[in-house]
């Protein structure tokens, strides 16, 4: 049985339905499923609604988080999503990223390109807008050849030209607010080979000083120098280690299961979990 702690759902950037997403996993052997998608817990119900037996959903999230000048994603699970503060902030956050996707389609207008808010409305369908949806709306109006080409900073790269920042949570205070409901917060792929930046053991440490309980450590975005030193950091650190897939369907291949999380960092998440339990397929 493998364990893949984190994929997203056409909910959020993912290309897949949530019920789909849940019959994938399966079929790529996944035994107990974590559904993140960012900051959002819509897919949830559709999900659990298609487990079959044997098959487990732990319900979870990717909160969005600044520290310092990149961005930081903190994963977490089994929290209670009718904690008011928590919910309160993952409405605002959604909120913002509906702003900061309109910012951006103006700015590719006033670039010259074709791309529409409608057209990136029908390919979010209900989701919240995002890059990647953007991105697709760029490859589909003749922009870019492929996805990965829109995500330059000659368009919506991290300063690129219709890059648009957006609110984000301070990662400490996202720690503390995921506690605060029950959940368990994870630190999301802290060393992407390709994404530009990484957490210091300095700051993984203030994280895990403010409640941090878990750290992903094997990620398809990691190499094996970089897994190698973060599995010796979660030792002195008391962290337990997550293995995940970050599926987003089309967009990364459909790689549902091509990481897996041990069992016993599996009960350490959920022996720490106050706010929900996984749930079982019927």
């Amino acid at each position: 049985m493998r364990i893949d702690l984190h994929a997203h759902s056409s909910v959020s950037d993912g290309t897949q339905p949530p019920a789909d997403v849940v019959r994938r996993a399966h079929a790529a052997g996944v035994g107990v499923l974590g559904l993140t998608d960012h900051d959002t817990v819509g897919g949830h119900e559709e999900a659990v609604r298609a487990l079959p037996p044997g098959m487990t959903l732990v319900r979870g999230m990717e909160l969005s988080c600044r520290l310092q000048d990149h961005s930081l994603h903190l994963l977490a699970y089994l929290f209670d999503p009718d904690e008011p503060e928590l919910a309160a902030e993952r409405e605002r956050i959604r909120d913002d990223r509906v702003h900061r996707a309109r910012g951006m389609v103006e700015r590719l207008g006033e670039l010259g390109t074709p791309v529409t808010w409608d057209l990136v409305r029908r390919i979010t369908g209900e989701s919240v807008p995002g890059r990647p949806h953007i991105a697709r709306a760029m490859v589909e109006a003749g922009v870019v050849a492929t996805v990965g080409e829109a995500f330059t900073p000659e368009w919506i790269g991290p300063g690129g030209r219709a890059y648009v920042d957006r609110y984000a949570l301070d990662p400490e205070r996202a720690v503390r607010l995921v506690r605060g409901a029950g959940g368990v917060p994870v630190l999301a792929h802290p060393r992407p080979e390709q994404r530009g930046y990484t957490v210091t053991d300095e700051e993984i440490a203030t994280l895990v000083r403010a409640g941090l309980g878990g750290i992903e450590v094997d990620h398809p975005d990691h190499p094996a120098a970089d897994r190698a030193a973060l599995l010796g950091l979660a030792g002195e650190l008391g962290l337990f280690v997550t293995g995940s897939s970050d599926d987003h369907g089309e967009l990364t291949g459909h790689r549902l299961g091509v990481e897996s999380t041990a069992p016993e960092a599996y009960d350490a998440l959920r022996s720490q979990a106050t706010g929900a339990a996984p749930d079982a397929g019927r």
